[in-house]
This record gives C-alpha cells, structure tokens and sequence, in this order.
C-alpha cells in the first residue's frame, strides 16, 4: 500500500530556504553509567557507557554503548534502552551478527559471548556537542578483535528538526583480517525508537518512485514516522556516499528499528569508517527538498529532487513451528 496523497504536496516542493536554529552545546558525564549532550541547556542526547559483568542481568543491560536521542523538552528518551522486545535493539546502535575473525565467527548484534566495552573518551569538545568514545569489541575473553572510535556530534538543527547528530565510526580489525557480514535485519548502524511506538501507525519514505526496501540498494536517505505516547516524530537517515557500496536497509519493520547494512573486509590493522547522520523531527517527515537539500550538503553533492514512495509499516514475519514428529 502507497500514500501518494499524503506526500504530493511535499514531494511538490522544489526549493525551500534552509537555516540552522542557534545552539548552545555543553556536556555532562556521570562517570561509569552515561554522558549527557545538551542543546540550550536540555539533554538532546545521552551516550550509555556503563559496562557491569557483576551478575548476568547486569550484563544483558550494559553489554554495549549506545546513544539514546531525547525529546524536544529534554525530558526523556524516544530510543530504546535495555529489555522490551528485542533487548539488544538499543537507542543508535552499530553491531554485526557475524564477524569473521582468523577462521571464528563473533556474533556483536546480538552480544553472544562477547561485549563492545566503553573504555574512555579520547576527545570531546563540548561548545561542538562532540564526544569521541573508544570502544573495544571483545572476542573470547579478554581478547579484543576491534577497536572502535566513535564519534557522535550534535549540530544546529535545521528546520523543522529540533536535533541533528553525525555519527562517524572508525573500526580497527585489531586481530587479523576481519569480514563485517550479516543481514538487513541484524547488521550495521541502525535507530531503534522506544519499545512503547504505536506499531499501527508508523511509515516510511523512501527517495525513489516505486521504491521495493527488501531489495533496493544504496538510497541516499531514508526516513521513518512513529507514534510514541500519541506524539509523531520522525527521524530521517541520510547515508553518507563514502560508505561501502551495496548497502541494504531494513526500513519496514512496525517496532521501527530502521538503518543500513552492508558486507565488507578489512585486512589486520586497516580501518573500517562509517558515517551518517540523523535529523529528529518532533512531528511529520520534513518536506522532501528539505531533505534532499540536507543530505546534498552532507554529501557535498547537488543530485536533484526525487520522486518518493512512502510505505506503511510491516510486522514482523511470523516464526515457522517446527514440523510434528512422526
């Protein structure tokens, strides 16, 4: 099912003037449990750094970083933290569910019998917004197979976001030539909105007429609508052309986890870069030029308007029982 009415009027829209709103950065770190960013004296968002192995619970909470992205008043996440359905989909979160390392294979989705562990910042620069965490992604053990800087920075929003965050991350394969593999669904850099979305109502847009997300690749951005506590917000991904090529998205699913994957190698001690950036938007998608135009000077590209398609949400495909036993 499309909704070609609900976006005509936007996808109309050729040229709007875009400004950025003034912020005034800081940054507020409670040592060993989280590091807040606030814009204009709000927390805008709040990176999860804690790492308990004390009892199994505590580890199923705190078995990797992320950021979780608040509401415009400051007051409470819209991502995901621990438990709820699919514990390990948690706030921006970046992981693959099979890494190949020296002929073993590491599961750092799902965070089977291994964690990504926050070991410090190596910069920040709070008028910027900007923290750099170094975060080491465990083998077996204490090995480490990756060590990762990811760097997270809140930028004045342009209208009508009321928050704009570049997320860069640079993976070092620190212990042999390492393949980052897995799917759409388990793989990548991915934004996950709070458990309590109104699974009914979300949507997506896609920049491409008659867009097919199982199957498309590499779309420039990409964008999603979600209900949470009868508010809208919408966050839109913009993919960064420097990243490998062949990118799938799972933009589909009703929980509204939604981001980009791709298959890749690196060899010992060559490094891996991500990059994207997100524009949160306390209400409906901003008008197409708005984000076509947001996304050209991202990319320092100047590729013309598209046309789009915009797609309800999907469930979850149902799990197969196993056949009886004769």
């Amino acid at each position: 099912m499309k909704y070609p009415l609900l976006f005509r009027s936007i996808a109309a829209v050729f040229a709007l003037p875009l400004f950025s709103h003034a912020a005034d950065f800081s940054i507020q770190e409670t040592p060993g449990k989280h590091i807040d960013i606030l814009q204009d004296g709000k927390i805008v968002g709040r990176y999860m750094t804690e790492h308990d192995i004390s009892t199994p619970d505590k580890r199923l909470e705190t078995y990797k970083p992320y950021l979780h992205i608040f509401d415009a008043e400051g007051q409470a996440p819209i991502t995901k933290g621990a438990g709820g359905d699919f514990t390990h989909h948690r706030g921006i979160l970046i992981g693959w569910m099979k890494i190949g390392v020296n002929g073993k294979t590491y599961d750092r989705w799902h965070m089977k019998g291994g964690d990504q562990v926050h070991e410090k910042l190596v910069a920040q620069n709070p008028p910027k917004g900007s923290i750099t965490s170094l975060v080491k992604w465990m083998g077996e053990g204490s090995d480490v197979i990756i060590e990762e800087e990811r760097t997270m920075t809140f930028l004045p929003p342009v209208a009508p976001a009321y928050a704009v965050v570049d997320v860069t991350s640079k993976l070092k394969a620190v212990a042999g030539d390492t393949t980052f593999d897995g799917d759409p669904e388990h793989a990548g850099l991915q934004f996950r909105p709070a458990n309590e979305v109104d699974r009914t109502k979300g949507v997506y847009v896609f920049p491409k007429e008659d867009a097919q997300p199982h199957k498309d690749l590499d779309y420039p951005w990409f964008g999603e609508t979600f209900s949470l506590n009868n508010q809208d917000y919408s966050v839109v991904y913009l993919n960064h052309p420097a990243n490998p090529k062949d990118a799938r998205i799972s933009a589909y699913r009703d929980y509204g986890r939604f981001g980009a994957f791709f298959k890749t190698s690196v060899k010992k001690d060559e490094v891996l870069t991500l990059k994207a950036r997100f524009l949160i938007v306390k209400g409906k998608m901003p008008a197409t030029a708005i984000i076509q135009q947001t996304w050209n000077d991202y990319a320092g590209r100047n590729d013309p308007l598209p046309k789009i398609t915009v797609l309800p949400s999907e469930k979850p495909a149902p799990k197969k029982e196993p056949s009886p036993t004769k």
